[in-house]
């Protein structure tokens, strides 16, 4: 994957800070379950109560959008830790060649839209797989190959939550799922100036909260492709995003790793 691909994923793709990677790789962990679809928790792979989408929210308080919000602990095999002012991308700073697009890319970015009232934002990426028994000078081409890309197989998702008040929460949900299927054959986002091109949208199957969504993006660079995996979930008046990538996957220019079930599970227990 060309080194330009690998820059504007990253931000793409969650925002990790170099902080949080370089934590992230300094340890190590047996964790079985990982962001690309392992097991799932149980609290939210079902679909929560049947709130009436037209029924009027109030919105939460900045304060009980940050209790609501994913904390260190909350997710098992990842680590999470806040956004900072490094990882955002001002609304005004995201654009679309098809106005029609504009939902996806806000949602990618965890921008909201009309009426929300309070926003958190929050970086998971999974806990690295153990290291390698023997060191690389002892390893067959192969091996070292396997250990490369292990070393890359770390899935690293944003999560947003915006708190809408009265309809506005289903409303940005329903618009986000018009734009994803208006949009499905491509657009190119222009994100802080940098232009990026989604050339697919196609659906992936999700439940949790009152209403949730799933898709898989693809972005193409220079004739590389890289998969993203975007989630939208709602819990009464708060909508929930979550944008994924796989930097083992990326190389490999395929979707090899899947909607990260057990990071939205988590969301969806702390929403109720």
């Amino acid at each position: 994957m060309r080194a330009t691909v690998v820059r504007r994923t990253a931000l793409a793709a969650c925002a990790v800070s170099l902080t949080l990677l370089a934590t992230a790789c300094g340890g190590s962990s047996d964790a079985d379950t990982d962001a690309g679809g392992g097991k799932n928790d149980k609290g939210a792979a079902t679909s929560g109560s049947s709130s009436d989408p037209k029924t009027s929210a109030k919105a939460l308080s900045t304060a009980e959008l940050e209790t609501a919000s994913l904390k260190q602990g909350d997710v098992e095999g990842h680590k999470v830790a806040e956004a900072g002012p490094d990882d955002e991308v001002p609304a005004d700073g995201l654009k679309a060649d098809k106005a029609t697009c504009l939902p996806v890319v806000h949602a990618m970015y965890g921008a909201a839209e009309a009426g929300s009232k309070a926003t958190t934002k929050r970086k998971v990426i999974t806990d690295p797989k153990a290291g390698a028994k023997k060191s690389l000078k002892d390893m067959t081409d192969g091996e070292a190959e396997g250990a490369l890309k292990a070393a890359f197989d770390l899935t690293s998702t944003l999560v947003a939550l915006n708190a809408y008040e009265g309809t506005a929460g289903p409303d940005a949900f329903a618009g986000l799922k018009k734009a994803a299927v208006d949009c499905a054959g491509g657009f190119t986002a222009t994100v802080a100036g940098t232009k990026q091109k989604i050339v697919s949208i196609t659906e992936e199957k999700v439940t949790g909260g009152d209403e949730a969504a799933a898709w898989t993006l693809i972005q193409e660079d220079e004739g590389a492709k890289a998969p993203f995996k975007l989630v939208a979930l709602r819990k009464e008046g708060t909508v929930a995003t979550f944008l994924s990538f796989n930097l083992a996957a990326g190389q490999d220019g395929g979707a090899k790793f899947t909607v990260p079930t057990v990071v939205v599970a988590a969301q969806a227990k702390k929403l109720g």
